[in-house]
């Protein structure tokens, strides 16, 4: 059996490998972006082959820097942009449709028309989800009607439905292989939280046939192995999976009940450790499988802010006011302050706690003096402001106060984020050496699983680099937050 192991993190704007030692040493990394397709304003899509091709390029980049062969690794890790829905043809492997991802909001008139069969209360107590758009589950539906001949098909046990993992193990095992682990099932709206098994009643709300579905497995154990995957030789155990904000959690080692963490990626994702127990959120949370491992299932509380890392792409692309999303942070340190205006990036609706999906982004306290220091600072701020109302929510929901947050993600590099993040929710904010916690947590479950690590040393594989502790007045902090409170109001009466 080979010494390192192989994480596979595969995003919502790119590929990540990533080899490490057992010990936690990062010892080669390689990302590999691939095309955003939107084929009409809300709707987001991805080519599953091209998706594959960067994964390919991203290992043997990864393998390349360690300087060793596929033949080297003694396990993988897989983990993944959650929600995002792929069929395929059993028999080829070949995608009847590009991968409709999770920011798409193009089934919101679905979920509408569940919402006014008023099934909102069955499914958040069965689910633990929130009818929305996000979710996987009108995603499977709306392929299959809108492919022609695919229900009969997947009548005929022809199809099958994945989120990205299953996907990526379905191409890694040669087609051996149809399953997905307990965290992504639980993305989907047709899981049972509490039983962890496809629910009959939730399949036909959603109107998804039973045939397409993966078999649900543990997020640690040998589930596959590698077979004429191309870039890796046969016979790799595929032994950890999880999407990608349950493998941040494990890879920040929040492993004690009440303990929480923000991946601070294309959109920002903030997660509480509630334990054994999935206790339904109340204020505009979800409850989801932290992960199950030997057995033993833990949850957690999310909130989900769709749009965070994203905003900072849209002032370089779309607004061409950055050249580069590291350049943000000295425009924005440029001036002391946004001098008043608030951005609520909304730019594909409003995830937790509002929900609201018809939302838009909105920028407010524009004046002569506006510049575009102002407006990147006002946008790094929103971000800090989203990830506050998914906190103070979690605050509401739970018996636990929030003294730490442990903090990941491209986003998390900028101190004047994680400065304000601080400030303005009043914690402790905890950043790594590591920011790629994702891919970390993906390899700690493979180890964990192959039994080459237990929790106690996978813990001892993250190093801090930098604590972020509250400095703001409180009165300061009081007017921060009522000029957020304005532009939320702002944003959503605005469809209202």
């Amino acid at each position: 059996m080979g010494k390192h192991l192989l994480a596979i993190d595969q995003g919502t704007t790119g590929s990540t490998a990533i080899v490490l030692s057992l010990d936690g040493t990062t010892l080669g990394k390689e990302s590999v972006e691939f095309p955003q397709h939107f084929p009409k304003p809300g709707w987001v899509e991805h080519d599953p082959e091209d998706i594959w091709k960067s994964v390919g390029a991203a290992v043997g980049g990864a393998l390349a820097q360690a300087k060793i062969s596929g033949s080297d690794i003694a396990g993988i890790g897989i983990t993944n942009q959650r929600e995002t829905t792929l069929l395929w043809e059993r028999r080829s492997g070949r995608p009847i449709h590009r991968a409709i991802v999770w920011q798409c909001r193009r089934t919101a008139d679905e979920c509408n028309r569940i919402k006014a069969a008023d099934l909102v209360d069955k499914v958040r107590a069965r689910t633990g989800l929130v009818v929305d758009a996000y979710f996987a589950g009108t995603k499977i539906a709306w392929i299959l009607d809108h492919v022609d001949g695919a229900r009969a098909r997947a009548d005929k046990n022809e199809l099958a439905f994945g989120t990205v993992d299953t996907f990526l193990v379905h191409r890694l095992t040669g087609g051996a292989v149809h399953a997905t682990d307990v965290t992504n099932a639980s993305r989907t709206l047709l899981m049972d939280l509490a039983k962890r098994t496809w629910d009959e009643e939730m399949l036909a709300i959603f109107r998804v046939p039973a045939s397409v579905l993966p078999n649900i497995v543990p997020s640690a154990g040998q589930i596959g192995m590698t077979k004429n995957a191309g870039f890796l030789p046969d016979g790799i155990p595929i032994a950890g999976i999880a999407g990608d904000q349950h493998a941040a959690l494990f890879g920040q080692a929040c492993f004690a009940e009440g303990d929480a963490k923000c991946t601070y990626g294309t959109g920002a994702f903030a997660l509480m450790n509630i334990g054994k127990t999935p206790s339904l959120a109340k204020s505009g949370l979800v409850t989801t499988v932290a992960w199950q491992i030997h057995g033993e299932t833990t949850y957690a509380l999310e909130g989900s802010a769709f749009i965070a890392g994203a905003a900072v792409q849209w002032l370089r692309d779309g607004l061409g006011i950055i050249r580069s999303a590291a350049e943000i942070e000295s425009l924005a340190q440029s001036v002391p302050s946004s001098d008043g205006v608030a951005f609520v990036p909304a730019l594909a609706g409003l995830g937790a706690p509002y929900w609201d999906q018809d939302a838009r982004g909105t920028i407010t306290g524009i004046t002569r003096g506006t510049t575009a220091a102002h407006l990147a600072r006002a946008t790094l701020e929103g971000i800090a402001f989203e990830v506050w109302d998914l906190l103070d929510a979690m605050t509401s929901d739970g018996t636990r106060v929030i003294n730490m947050l442990k903090v990941d993600g491209g986003a998390a590099k900028n101190d004047l984020l994680a400065q304000f993040q601080a400030d303005i929710a009043n914690v402790e904010v905890v950043r790594p050496v590591e920011i790629e916690s994702t891919g970390r947590g993906a390899a700690m479950l493979a180890g964990v699983g192959l039994g080459l690590i237990d929790l106690g040393a996978a813990a001892k594989m993250i190093e801090l680099d930098k604590t972020f502790r509250p400095q703001m007045p409180s009165t300061s902090r009081a007017a921060h937050l009522a000029r957020w409170r304005d532009a939320i109001h702002r944003t959503r009466s605005r469809v209202s």
